[in-house]
């Protein structure tokens, strides 16, 4: 059956999104159309490019992720330079080998850029610090002067995986001049709303998200005892309060929310075991949900 989906950030904590994409396909439903933030950008880039659960699996398996901690090269150690590197280029790592990793994997499929996708089967979320707004991948690119579909499916997912200060934002040029782009998930991390548009009627079948968190009810409230604290509390209020408008008593039977709290996103040194335990959550709740999923 076909169904279109919403896949949600959360970095690392993204491993349990693939065992939902096992889940999902042992139920017998297939993805049309998919949206997706950060970490479930990559993974929706892939299930429309064609890869299966297993596929998708057996890439991760493979990678070492501490590849894509690609700082810049210096004389001086990393441990030196690093605060000097993030003041100047505005991120700890450059990205590139990311971005890399993800154009290759999509060629391997023969995807390079949006017009080697159905059109509308892909809408990636992103965030435009100098103008200070949310953009929708492919669709908001006209109104920076570029061409949808010739535009890199792979510079999409990592404009959207440019987590603040973690790896340097992508520089959108334009024909009036360059944009600060970050992560998706500082505007909006489970972007449900791009199909429940009230100006037109954008669902066309069942919409099953995926968000990794728990359910705003069963969510621990944070605990904040200095500065650091509030600065992370702050980042996630940033992050969720958005999202968290838009799902309604409606919405939340249409969505599996997988409590993956305990990890941080950033943790790309995360063991075997962890990334197990993150699968098998993933696969494991949404299974569950689908049984008993009314749609």
């Amino acid at each position: 059956m076909l169904i279109d989906g919403v896949l949600s950030g959360g970095g690392i904590k993204g491993f349990a999104l693939i065992g939902a994409y096992q889940a999902i396909e042992q139920n017998g439903f297939k993805f049309k159309r998919l949206a997706g933030t950060s970490a479930g950008s990559i993974i929706s880039a892939f299930i429309i490019a064609g890869y299966t659960a297993d596929e998708i699996l057996e890439m991760m398996d493979e990678v070492d992720l501490e590849m894509f901690l690609d700082e810049r090269r210096s004389f001086f150690p990393f441990s030196l330079t690093k605060w000097i590197s993030l003041y100047w280029n505005l991120g700890l790592y450059k990205g590139a080998k990311l971005e890399e990793w993800l154009l290759a994997k999509l060629k391997n499929k023969g995807i390079s850029t949006f017009a080697d996708i159905p059109a509308g089967s892909l809408r990636i979320i992103a965030s435009d610090l100098t103008n200070g707004r949310l953009i929708v991948l492919p669709d908001d690119l006209h109104q920076y002067g570029i061409n949808p579909e010739s535009f890199s499916v792979a510079r999409a997912v990592r404009m959207s995986c440019s987590l603040p200060y973690f790896f340097e934002p992508v520089r959108l040029a334009t024909l009036t001049g360059s944009n600060i782009v970050v992560d998706g998930g500082v505007l909006s991390n489970f972007p449900i709303w791009l199909f429940y548009q009230s100006k037109k009627p954008y669902k066309k079948r069942p919409v099953l998200g995926i968000k990794l968190s728990s359910n705003d009810k069963e969510r621990p409230k944070r605990k904040i005892q200095n500065a650091i604290d509030m600065y992370g509390a702050l980042f996630e209020t940033m992050k969720d309060a958005h999202d968290s408008r838009h799902i309604s008593s409606r919405h939340e039977k249409d969505i599996v929310f997988l409590p993956v709290d305990q990890i941080v996103s950033t943790e790309l040194d995360l063991n075997e075991e962890k990334k197990l335990a993150l699968i098998e959550l993933g696969r494991s709740r949404t299974n569950e949900f689908l049984k008993s999923w009314t749609f």
